[in-house]
C-alpha cells in the first residue's frame, strides 16, 4: 500500500507554474523513491487559483482551497517577492516551502545546456559553462529570450519541456535550487514520508 503525496503550488506566472508544477513531482519522486519509508504515490502539483502577486485575501482563499487537497504546499516568489513566503507560512497549518530563486525562475531554465541541444536553433553560447553561474545573470527572462530558438512554438512550450527533461542532477548544482532541495527533503521528514 503507498501513501499519497499532493503538492500544491501557488507561483508568480502561468509559465512559473507549468515549469515549477513538473519540477516539483519530478523532485519529489526522486526524494521519495530514494528514501522513503513506504511507497509514495506523488500526485502532480494542484496548481492555486490565483497567482502569489496577488492581494493577500485571494491568496489566503487560495490556500484555503488547497488545504483540503494537498500535504505540502510550494510558494514560488522570484527574489523581489521574498516576504511572501512568510506571510503565506502564517495563514495555513499546511508545511509551506519557499520556492525562491536567485532572481527569476527563467535562470533555473538556463542550467542544463544538454537539455536546450534538443531544440534545433537554441544559441547555447549564451548559456553559462557551470550550471550554478546562471545565478549570476542579471536578466535570466532576457538571456532565455535570446536562447529560444526562433520557430513557431510558444514560450511557455520551453517551459514544459526543460520542465520535463532538464537533469535534477544538473539542476542541484545551481544553489537556490538546490536550497529549495534541501528544504523540500526538511518538510518530507517532519511530515514522515523520508
Amino acid at each position: 500500500m503507498s501513501r499519497p503525496l499532493v503538492p500544491g503550488l501557488i507561483a508568480e506566472g502561468e509559465t512559473d507554474e507549468i515549469f515549477l508544477g513538473i519540477l516539483i513531482f519530478r523532485q519529489l519522486q526522486r526524494l521519495t523513491w530514494a528514501s522513503a519509508r513506504c511507497a509514495v504515490n506523488v500526485a502532480p502539483a494542484e496548481i492555486a487559483s490565483c497567482r502569489s502577486i496577488r492581494d493577500e485575501d485571494r491568496v489566503a482563499e487560495a490556500l484555503g482551497d488547497l488545504a483540503g487537497e494537498c500535504h505540502l504546499l510550494f510558494v514560488h516568489n522570484d527574489h523581489r517577492e521574498r516576504r511572501k513566503v512568510e506571510a503565506v507560512r502564517q495563514a495555513t497549518s499546511l508545511p509551506v516551502v519557499g520556492v525562491v530563486p536567485v532572481r527569476e525562475t527563467e535562470a533555473w531554465l538556463l542550467a542544463d545546456r544538454k537539455a536546450w541541444r534538443r531544440f534545433k536553433g537554441s544559441d547555447l553560447r549564451l548559456l553559462p559553462a557551470n550550471p550554478r553561474d546562471v545565478e549570476k545573470i542579471a536578466d535570466p527572462k532576457h538571456v532565455l529570450d535570446r536562447v529560444v530558438p526562433r520557430q513557431n512554438q510558444h514560450v511557455r512550450d520551453y517551459f514544459e519541456f526543460i520542465g520535463r527533461n532538464v537533469d535534477l542532477d544538473v539542476l542541484a548544482q545551481v544553489p537556490a535550487y538546490a536550497a529549495w532541495v534541501a528544504e523540500t527533503e526538511s518538510a518530507l521528514k517532519g511530515l514522515g514520508y523520508l
